[in-house]
């Protein structure tokens, strides 16, 4: 793993952790029976969290297939028509 894939690692995962944050704070909203703008709000930045995780994991894959697509086939078995598969799951 290159620094610069290792760095990307790192925000993904305070990506995923910080969603994973926020959805327990929605879990606790629902129990505690909060108001339904504070539920939704947490939901919103559970989502958002999430998107933006996704669209790094992809962006990265991307990264590495233009840098060197042979090695990254190789590696990921991903092509780039897969990746674009997956960015627009995303979108």
């Amino acid at each position: 793993m290159t620094m610069t894939d290792a760095d990307a690692q790192k925000r993904i995962l305070n990506r995923l952790r910080r969603a994973r944050g926020q959805l327990d704070a929605v879990i606790a909203a629902v129990e505690n029976e909060r108001p339904c703008r504070e539920i939704v709000t947490q939901l919103s930045a559970v989502s958002s969290a999430l998107d933006r995780a996704g669209f790094a994991i992809v962006s990265t894959a991307m990264k590495d297939c233009i840098s060197d697509p042979d090695a990254a086939l190789e590696n990921d078995g991903i092509t780039t028509e897969e990746l674009e598969k997956l960015f627009l799951m995303l979108a």
